[in-house]
């Protein structure tokens, strides 16, 4: 898996020769224009994008950040020390340029979308749903909820905005590149808000009170959708943790899908 952290996508393409000529004139110490910052990042963009189609990799893109907000706490501090905020960047028109140059010149990696702005939840659950292949279930997924909307809220927005635009039943759920001890209990905490919401939606008679289906749906949401998207080691233990749930109560049954 790669991660990019990005203000925005970069979608002014440009030759071998422009991209190398930016790149000398910056070895030299002189700073490059936003037109030439465009074009350099789409190049190493699009250059990594088919190195990881190639590879088989995972690419993943979190969007979105107002880093370093606060001057005096950059001097006193130094970057990313926790005055970063939620921008308010154009995303849709740079997302949709940068996947369609991917997948022009060969096959798109499987890609993960990240959104930090809840505005912008339908323009990449969209957008996602433009560059499917019919062939690998959720190729670009419309990813989980991250940073700031790493919350309840943020968490069920995300959800609900990816079941009314694309396949709920295909999204891979949690996934954290954080070393921290104190970040794994999120994927307890997103298995829990998960089985609350579709819960919620059976009691209200908004899907069906069928525990065959929603049960392995809520199982493949939790592991094996991520088991089958990531290329991961084969696992002895993939089928036996996918069965659905055997038949019981919807409270019991709803216990047994969070263990």
């Amino acid at each position: 898996m790669s991660d990019h952290g990005l203000t925005q996508c970069f979608a002014t393409p440009c030759t071998t020769r422009t991209a190398a000529a930016i790149f000398s004139k910056a070895r030299r110490g002189q700073a490059a224009s936003p037109e030439e910052h465009a074009q350099f990042g789409t190049f190493i963009m699009l250059f990594l994008g088919r190195l990881y189609a190639d590879k088989g990799w995972v690419e993943q893109l979190h969007l979105g950040a107002l880093r370093n907000n606060s001057s005096q706490q950059l001097r006193k501090l130094g970057p990313d020390t926790g005055f970063d905020a939620i921008g308010d960047f154009p995303q849709a028109r740079a997302l949709a340029g940068y996947l369609d140059l991917l997948e022009r010149d060969g096959p798109l990696p499987k890609i993960i979308i990240f959104n930090n702005n809840p505005a912008d939840n339908y323009v990449f659950s969209t957008i996602a749903g433009c560059f499917q292949d019919g062939v690998t279930p959720g190729r670009v997924q419309f990813g989980p909820a991250w940073w700031f909307l790493d919350q309840r809220e943020g968490m069920e927005w995300q959800m609900n905005a990816l079941s009314n635009i694309g396949l709920l039943s295909r999204f891979v759920g949690m996934v954290t590149d954080s070393r921290s001890f104190m970040s794994y209990p999120r994927h307890e905490y997103f298995r829990r808000l998960l089985c609350d919401l579709i819960g919620r939606e059976i009691e209200q008679g908004e899907l069906p009170d069928d525990e065959m289906l929603l049960g392995t749906m809520l199982r493949n949401i939790c592991y094996g959708n991520a088991q089958n998207y990531f290329p991961f080691p084969a696992s002895a233990g993939v089928a036996a943790r996918t069965q659905p749930p055997k038949a019981g109560t919807r409270r019991e049954t709803r216990r047994r899908q969070l263990d």
